[in-house]
């Protein structure tokens, strides 16, 4: 019968990876099946061998705590996005490349690898998601582009020294326990080799590989290019008031271009020559939406109010700043919309939908006039602002259609501080392995709720439920496989295959299976499991030990083609919309490259 389990556990298994990587089928669909296969297979065929358990210990995936720490700081994530607290790093890190975006990228995952080589992994990550997302959003590039490059950097970096990941210290401390040490720099050296190699393979040839998610490109259509006409009124305190022109322009006004300004009834047109704004001007400007947002986020722009256009409701006054749950999204007028035909100031759609309209956008060009005397046409693209409540009752209506992906919160700049100190706590604590992480991620999510970075909408948002759902049904299997001896008989397997073979070639397929299985099961897992083996096996064939034990380590760490591969392949799935495809079209040739590799250097470097 332990037969029978063991194969049906490589026939679900197998099953359950082409699923993935078919497409054909939403992941969570995956999931909850090959997590119902095995409950099934072991509830009606009771496992009797002598690691037997429990069908009910398939389920602990679903507590465990790199699962638990994945999604907490995703929420942490959400929360310094929320208050644009890496906008500021982002920005600097950009000008270090100077004009070119690659240069910047490859900066960025430079930094990220050398950081990797002396810090865990996840922290480095997280630190750097938020970067290269602002980043991405400055210089107009995808971030699917950057952050599975990332994660992959950070593997490569964290290979070169024992400390750089926590399966390079498991792997050390079983080889301990066979007395043989492995010092600090003893992998450094074949790791940089490595590490140079895949770095090649990420930079040259990966982005040719990744494609930009249909998600992602109408996102970044929405947040870029496309120019909106909207109006500030200056009320008392507004921080734009007493804001100087040079050279006909106000470049105090940021991303915001103005074309008019109405001052007590008259109207100045471009250029604007020795003219300071004060309170009472209305100012008509011509900018993106995320130029609209980052001034929102500073308290800059006003409202344009259909019912009083002189003395407009302020969401953008300093002394009422935006709350947490203010987001702005696009709406076409819909053919026969009630709106259509009617003037911005007599439309009414702040009264009728409880939101506010921030600007307009059409076809074909607006005169020079006040905005509220523009009247409204259908197809015409209008820029909103509310709660997100009152934009997803606004999907019901007929007369304003929200575009999709175009809904997104306003920075909640005044809280940027707080993010950062409760995200430096959790990378601090971390790096310095005072708390466990999963304890320090769970306090901070908790913290950005509390302090307002984030509503519990937004936080819900964050919570993955792929993410969820696939690493549950993995560790599933990850249990199944070792409890029926799956992983303990491929080992046994290769080994008699390759009996009376050179040692050279028995490491080079023993680096393969650990290679596979490391992005099957846990990596922290596989490490444990054949440390003990790779010493047998070495011992067997006359080869250095420390050969064996490198193996080992550097085939653990190849966990790059799937993302239940390594826990920074999860953080970054969601931001940078990946699927489980994509890992395996991109990550693959990745394990094979650092094998081939590892199968040339290694015999060379350790002398036999």
């Amino acid at each position: 019968m332990a037969d029978f389990h063991l194969w049906v556990t490589y026939a679900i298994i197998l099953a359950t990876i082409a699923a993935y990587a078919s497409d054909r089928f939403a992941l969570e669909q995956v999931a909850l099946g090959s997590l119902a296969a095995f409950l099934l297979l072991f509830s009606v065929f009771p496992y009797d061998g002598e690691d037997g358990f429990h069908p009910e210990t398939l389920l602990s995936g679903f507590a465990n705590p790199a699962l638990v720490t994945v999604l907490a700081l995703l929420i942490v994530g959400q929360g310094l996005f929320a208050t644009d607290a890496m906008d500021r790093p982002a920005r600097i890190i950009a000008r270090s490349g100077g004009r070119s975006v690659k240069l910047t990228i490859v900066i960025s995952l430079v930094t990220a690898a050398t950081l990797s080589a002396v810090l865990n992994n996840t922290p480095v990550v997280v630190i750097f998601i938020p970067v290269l997302t602002a980043m991405a959003a400055q210089r107009g590039f995808a971030v699917s582009k950057a952050l599975m490059p990332l994660s992959f950097f950070t593997i490569l970096g964290g290979m070169t020294t024992i400390i750089g990941s926590s399966t390079n210290l498991l792997v050390a401390g079983v080889a301990a326990e066979n007395g043989i040490g492995i010092g600090f720099f003893d992998i450094t050296a074949p790791g940089l080799m490595l590490a140079s190699v895949g770095a090649i393979y990420v930079l040259a040839v990966m982005p040719r590989i990744l494609q930009e998610a249909s998600s992602e490109t109408a996102f970044r259509q929405n947040v870029s290019g496309t120019q909106f006409i909207g109006e500030i009124h200056l009320t008392p305190g507004h921080p734009f008031i007493g804001i100087e022109s040079k050279a006909g322009l106000f470049p105090g006004l940021g991303d915001l271009m103005p074309r008019l300004i109405i001052r007590r009834g008259m109207p100045f047109n471009r250029p604007f020559e020795e003219v300071t704004l004060s309170e009472g001007d209305r100012l008509v400007v011509t900018a993106t939406r995320r130029a609209f947002m980052k001034a929102l986020s500073k308290g800059g722009v006003g409202v344009i109010s259909g019912e009083d256009n002189e003395q407009p409701a302020q969401t953008g006054d300093s002394s009422q700043p935006l709350g947490p749950d203010y987001h702005i999204a696009e709406a076409v007028i819909a053919p026969g919309s009630r709106h259509a035909g009617r003037t911005i100031r007599n439309a009414g759609i702040d009264t009728t939908h409880g939101v506010h309209m921030l600007g307009v956008q059409r076809k074909h060009r607006m005169g020079r006039t006040p905005l509220s005397e523009i009247r409204l046409e259908p197809g015409d693209t209008i820029l909103i602002g509310g709660t997100d409540h009152a934009i997803q009752e606004l999907r019901e209506s007929h007369d304003l259609l929200v575009l999709e992906w175009s809904a997104e919160p306003v920075p909640q700049r005044r809280k940027a501080g707080i993010a950062i100190g409760i995200f430096a706590f959790i990378v601090v604590t971390a790096a310095l392995d005072l708390l466990p992480i999963a304890a320090t991620s769970v306090a901070g999510a908790f913290a950005m709720i509390v302090t307002g970075c984030l509503t519990l909408q937004q936080a819900s948002r964050a919570f993955d439920r792929q993410i969820f759902l696939l690493v549950g049904a993995s560790i599933a299997a990850a249990i199944a496989l070792e409890r029926t001896g799956g992983a303990q008989f491929l080992a046994n397997s290769t080994v008699s295959l390759l009996d009376g073979q050179s040692p050279a070639l028995i490491m080079s397929v023993f680096f393969a299976v650990v290679a596979i299985l490391t992005n099957l099961l846990s990596n922290n897992a596989t490490a444990v499991l054949f440390t003990p083996i790779a010493i047998n096996i070495a011992d067997q064939v006359g080869a250095p030990r420390e050969a064996f034990i490198a193996a080992t380590i550097f085939a653990a760490n190849a966990s790059f083609a799937t993302p239940i591969g390594y826990q920074t392949n999860l953080l970054v799935m969601g931001p940078g919309h990946y699927s489980f495809r994509d890992f395996i079209k991109a990550g693959t040739p990745l394990v094979a490259i650092i094998w081939l590799t590892f199968s040339i250097l290694g015999p060379w470097y350790y002398g036999f």
